[in-house]
């Protein structure tokens, strides 16, 4: 099976019409809740907490004989929780497994109006995403579902699918994010580090930078968001920090978080500061005022002591747009000029 390039006017996988594209599916996801799906008091307290993503998971944090059970308890909390404001997720098993197509057939089809993405680990190739997408696609036909209002979530976890991501990210137009997944990334490639998230011992420089890159070049060249993985010392707040303002500083949109702990920081990390969401905001109403007729038309001007153009433009887009899905207010205003 060949994968095809993402596009809004190109058909799914199935031929029928194209999914909504990417651009529409760029949702807040500063902080990516893992739950397990087989914890009903988890799951009861997800919903409660400032989460950006719940993701309720049926791999790592199930064990094999607590799969099936699971799948129905994640459909029960999908179906009858109260979700609101939160994109909800689920996480099956990778494609090499038993579980996989049971996993998607059994929650989609129990849920799929309450369910937002499905999330597939392990991803190795564009293949595995587009057979993912086909079996939505057949589920929502069969069910009479909204065809390709389902998103994937692909995540990266060993070399191999490091070195396809950029097929992998074009492979589905339900494709909203690429994830990076440390704790097996780190076994495939013999990383001498047993702290997942952290440096191994004795590197001088960051480890997974390049790893972060390529994975943010892959994600920005489709219109996906990035998303960092987890930092398993969950009592270690200020170490999470630390970690998440690396990726957060390269332009990641979130983080997983473990813990609710976890989530404030992870919030914070991935939101602008107030500072710098004042700012982005004056110099986008700075820059359509004095481009338009009654500003004079002009390419480029100043605000204070600082020149805007359209790159400025493009730069502040970035920042206010991360303020207004973290839901900040502006607290400064732009004054036309008196004359």
């Amino acid at each position: 099976m060949t994968a095809q390039p993402s596009s809004a006017a190109a058909p799914s996988a199935s031929g029928s019409a194209a999914p909504a594209p990417a651009a529409d599916r760029l949702r807040p996801r500063r902080s990516c809740l893992a739950v397990p799906g087989s914890n009903p008091r988890f799951l009861e307290k997800a919903q409660g907490l400032p989460a950006d993503q719940v993701f309720l998971d049926l791999e790592d944090a199930c064990a094999p004989l607590a799969k099936p059970e699971a799948r129905h308890t994640i459909v029960k909390f999908l179906n009858e929780g109260d979700w609101t404001g939160k994109t909800r997720v689920v996480r099956v098993n990778d494609w090499t497994t038993e579980w996989t197509y049971r996993d998607v057939v059994t929650v989609v089809e129990g849920a799929g109006p309450n369910l937002d993405c499905i999330m597939l680990p392990k991803v190795q190739s564009a293949d595995q995403v587009v057979a993912l997408d086909l079996l939505l696609t057949q589920i929502e036909k069969t069910m009479g579902f909204e065809v390709g209002r389902i998103g994937i979530e692909a995540q990266i976890e060993n070399a191999r699918g490091l070195n396809n991501v950029n097929e992998i990210a074009q492979a589905s137009p339900r494709l909203e994010t690429i994830i990076f997944g440390p704790a097996d990334f780190m076994a495939s490639i013999n990383m001498k580090s047993l702290v997942v998230g952290e440096q191994p011992p004795g590197y001088p420089a960051d480890a997974y930078h390049y790893i972060l890159m390529k994975i943010l070049m892959a994600a920005r060249a489709n219109n996906l968001q990035a998303i960092d993985g987890p930092y398993l010392q969950i009592r270690n707040v200020d170490g999470f920090r630390e970690v998440a303002r690396r990726s957060a500083a390269l332009g990641f949109d979130g983080k997983w978080v473990l813990h609710p702990g976890q989530v404030e920081a992870a919030n914070e990390v991935y939101s602008p500061s107030q500072e710098d969401y004042d700012h982005a905001e004056l110099i986008l109403d700075a820059y359509a005022y004095y481009t338009s007729e009654a500003g004079g038309k002009k390419g480029s001007a100043m605000l204070g002591d600082e020149m805007i153009d359209e790159a400025s433009r493009k730069m502040a887009l970035v920042i206010a747009a991360k303020g207004r899905a973290a839901g900040m207010r502006r607290t400064s205003k732009f004054e036309i000029p008196e004359g």
